[in-house]
């Protein structure tokens, strides 16, 4: 007789799953360093990838579109190199965009079983990632690291372990809201212990001074409070939702009564607040650019090749997501971003109220996600590690949310 006993294999298959889980965790938690390149994200992301394929990985029909559509925008920027083939700096640029897609089609291929607890252990990886680049950025911009906190700062602002004050804002807005989820839906205990971390995570938010992230967290937070009351069981769970949402909102507004009252931060908050910042206007700021960027787009349907727009026209990038794929992968890869965006939308809303066992963590996602496009139309955020891990989660999600509704016994 040959192979492994039921008896036997049972063991080894958990011991399986939880080198899995691990991984998973790995890879949430590793988005939040990426200072060098490739960065941990890319390794762990690797390893993770060949496991589960190598152990058993498959695609649901369900997921074709998002299979199908990134690599539409794929082709559209390798066919943009034709004319700019000879950069090397632009062909990794496209070799770290399909990677990237092909992060955020793992994630919703590895959602298509044991669904709940692989989306947690992601999101608990994902959570720990935004508190530890929240304390290194806090830490660092009242200088609690000595010489060392220059590295965590750009230009007074709280950069963290990324590259960008920006990216840090976007990224803590998943976490935040994770923290927050947690915070309108778990016991006393829980509350507690959430409230504290989320208030760490908006230090951190507040002080990268990313106007992006502040309006990205603002929304994102409102629409998964919204989805959340609205998809509540009782009275009393509603009354538990409006009167911690209430205290959160005092206990916000004195943190930031507290960082305002130090000076440095008075003055940078003032600069930053001011809808008239010199990149934003005049011919070549960022609403200029849009203009001459789309009227360049329509004389060229190849695009202009990756990172050549600043050349082009000398001013900044294009900061506006469609536009940036339409001048680095063409009209093919304009109208893939933009059609992916339009399709996941519809798709996430249509399973966004829908009784599964993971429905908080699909709210937390998908009003991530709507933060993240609305912030795509002033910031680029095609090579944002955890944008295609939402993108590709929320796919993971709606797939397994559609198999789940199919069966014979699920709820309404």
């Amino acid at each position: 007789m040959t192979g492994d006993s039921p008896s036997r294999a049972a063991p080894q298959l958990l011991q399986l799953e939880r080198l899995r889980a691990a991984l998973l965790w790995l890879m949430g938690f590793a988005g939040a360093f990426v200072f060098i390149e490739p960065s941990p994200y890319e390794v762990v992301g690797v390893l993770a990838i060949v496991l589960f394929a190598v152990t058993g990985l498959a695609l649901r029909a369900a997921l074709m579109p998002l299979v199908m559509l990134l690599v539409f925008l794929n082709i559209g920027y390798a066919m943009a190199l034709i004319g700019v083939i000879d950069k090397p700096k632009l062909v990794t640029w496209v070799l770290v965009s399909m990677f990237l897609a092909g992060t955020a089609i793992f994630y919703a291929a590895v959602l298509g079983a044991n669904t709940q607890a692989r989306l947690n252990w992601l999101l608990r990886g994902t959570l720990a990632a935004g508190v530890v680049a929240s304390l290194v950025a806090v830490g660092a911009y009242f200088r609690l690291f000595g010489g060392l906190s220059d590295m965590f700062i750009l230009f007074g602002r709280a950069r963290g372990t990324f590259n960008d004050p920006n990216v840090l804002g976007a990224f803590l807005v998943l976490p935040g809201l994770i923290a927050f989820q947690r915070l309108l839906s778990g016991r006393l205990s829980s509350v507690v212990g959430s409230g504290i971390l989320l208030l760490v995570m908006l230090a951190a938010l507040f002080l990268s001074f990313s106007r992006a992230a502040w309006g990205q967290f603002v929304f994102a937070a409102l629409l998964l409070m919204a989805m959340s009351f609205l998809t509540s069981r009782s009275q009393s769970e509603r009354f538990r939702i409006t009167l911690i949402a209430i205290v959160g909102a005092v206990a916000v507004m004195a943190l930031l009564a507290l960082l305002v009252s130090i000076g440095e931060v008075a003055d940078l908050l003032k600069q930053r607040a001011s809808l008239e910042q010199s990149y934003d206007i005049g011919p070549l700021g960022r609403f200029g650019r849009y203009i001459l960027g789309f009227q360049l787009a329509l004389e060229r349907p190849f695009g202009i090749g990756p990172l050549q727009f600043s050349q082009v026209l000398g001013s900044e990038d294009p900061h506006n997501s469609l536009l940036n794929a339409l001048m680095s992968g063409g009209w093919l890869a304009g109208l893939a971003f933009l059609t992916l965006t339009l399709v996941t939308i519809t798709y996430g809303f249509r399973y966004a109220f829908a009784r599964t066992p993971w429905q908080g963590g699909y709210h937390v996602i998908y009003a991530s996600y709507l933060g993240i496009v609305g912030e795509s139309v002033i910031i680029d955020i095609d090579h944002w590690r955890h944008y295609f891990l939402v993108l590709g989660v929320l796919w993971g999600l709606i797939a397994a949310s559609r198999a789940y509704l199919a069966q014979p016994d699920a709820p309404a």
